[in-house]
């Protein structure tokens, strides 16, 4: 197993870094795909035909993972904003699947309209994987053009982004498309297993939770003679607010999610406990480096959150949850109490990577015409972690209804790869404006 703390901000010039339970389809796992898809595959109209849209490490490494996730997938088109990133990422595909994967020049796009360009193309499998700011604007394009889609999370980085894309799933929903959301714990085995047991009752109800992701410092790049503003915070772009949402949004929440899950809703407020300590250049714009978050839902329950990325501190990738009969370690695939259970450790010898089964099972909605529509579900895990950060720049307790209301946008308008952009600045808690983001 890599370490799993590269996975959700990894570096544009690496793009196969970003690999969790990274084993490959093995022999296997190759079974377990054999069997969900059996005959379905007949070629001609099953043809999965894929664009991608954002060849950074994270477009990359889905990329790969569709390839190896069912028979007749074909890459036809892919874009990026950076040209030399297409390059890179056919290249980096070629040399671990040892094939080329046939993208000609023609359907190479580079520049802010690419993602226009791929859609254009004859695909019907579309992969959104630039930064999250971008998101609403692709999904929307890819929706109203009929395609099939694999959205990277989160969704949005702020709240008017969430309501468009909570519009959009049901239009997508109208056009009978096939949506799955890159929070591959829910198409991943182990958490499979334990997340239907608590449904099931397993630990009674849950009066309380805690999800982590503290781990240790990323990457940046440093800015080169010629780069604009707009050039700068793109390849930079985990260290914008408005490009990421922060590490909140755009790393912690796979954790928080897992809870939703269990908890099968949402938190109902927000108190946070967050700030900039470690991080202070201007090179890691205008975002915190830690946060924690009391969040309590409805039934009274607390979930407390806990992100952070500096070097040389304790960390943890992790989620738990405390029951009246019961408590379950999430991550580590246990429960404790009355219905004692962990999984067999052997069974993950079988287990299909969860990043190419999430691919696995959006193409077998696709050529089963099964509903599969994650838009919401990954629109509420986004919020959450949205809410938590309003908290955190505010100081504020936050509710779910003033997280999904608010009005503040943080994206630059218009943005362009020329002229000058204003680097936003550090919210202040107690004096960042009320509540908002």
């Amino acid at each position: 197993m890599t370490d799993e703390r590269n996975r959700d901000a990894t570096s544009p010039f690496d793009p196969l870094r970003r690999e969790f339970l990274q084993r490959g389809v093995g022999t296997a796992a190759a079974v377990g795909l054999a069997s969900v898809f059996g005959s379905a595959y007949a070629g001609g109209s099953d043809e999965i035909r894929v664009g991608l849209i954002g060849a950074g490490g994270r477009g990359t490494g889905a990329l790969r993972n569709v390839l190896e996730a069912a028979p007749g997938v074909r890459v036809v088109a892919i874009g990026d904003v950076f040209p030399e990133q297409l390059g890179k990422s056919i290249a980096a595909i070629e040399a671990k699947l040892g094939k080329p994967i046939g993208v000609p020049p023609e359907r190479q796009f580079s520049g802010l309209d690419a993602y226009k360009k791929v859609i254009a193309q004859d695909i019907n499998y579309v992969i959104l994987a630039s930064p999250p700011a971008f998101r609403p604007e692709h999904l929307k394009a890819a929706i109203e053009a009929g395609k099939h889609v694999f959205t990277e999370k989160p969704i949005a980085v702020d709240s008017p982004g969430v309501r468009q894309v909570l519009a959009l799933s049901d239009i997508a929903d109208g056009k009978g498309l096939k949506i799955a959301a890159g929070t591959q714990r829910r198409h991943q085995a182990g958490y499979l297993d334990t997340i239907k047991r608590i449904h099931d009752g397993a630990i009674g109800e849950i009066v309380a939770a805690r999800a982590y992701w503290n781990q240790g410092g990323l990457w940046h790049v440093d800015r080169k003679p010629g780069w604009s503003d707009g050039e700068w915070m793109l390849r930079n772009w985990l260290y914008f607010n408005w490009l990421a949402g922060d590490i909140i949004v755009e790393q912690h929440i796979h954790n928080m999610d897992v809870v939703n899950w269990a908890m099968n809703s949402h938190p109902a407020s927000a108190v946070s406990l967050a700030g900039r300590q470690v991080r202070t250049e201007s090179v890691f714009g205008n975002v915190y480096d830690h946060f924690a978050t009391d969040f309590e839902y409805e039934s009274g329950a607390h979930m407390i959150s806990m992100c952070r990325q500096m070097d040389g501190c304790a960390n943890s990738i992790s989620e738990a949850l405390v029951g009246t009969r019961g408590n379950s370690r999430v991550d580590q695939h246990v429960i404790t109490g009355a219905n004692a259970w962990k999984r067999d450790s052997r069974l993950a010898e079988s287990d299909i990577d969860p990043y190419v089964q999430e691919h696995a099972d959006l193409i077998a909605a696709i050529r089963g015409g099964k509903p599969l529509n994650e838009l919401k579900q990954v629109s509420e895990a986004t919020l959450t972690a949205i809410m938590g950060r309003m908290a955190g720049y505010s100081g504020g307790r936050v509710t779910w209804e003033e997280a999904l209301n608010s009005q503040e946008s943080l994206a630059p308008a218009p943005f362009t790869l020329s002229g000058s952009i204003a680097v936003p600045v550090v919210a202040m808690p107690g004096r960042t404006g009320d509540k908002q983001a």
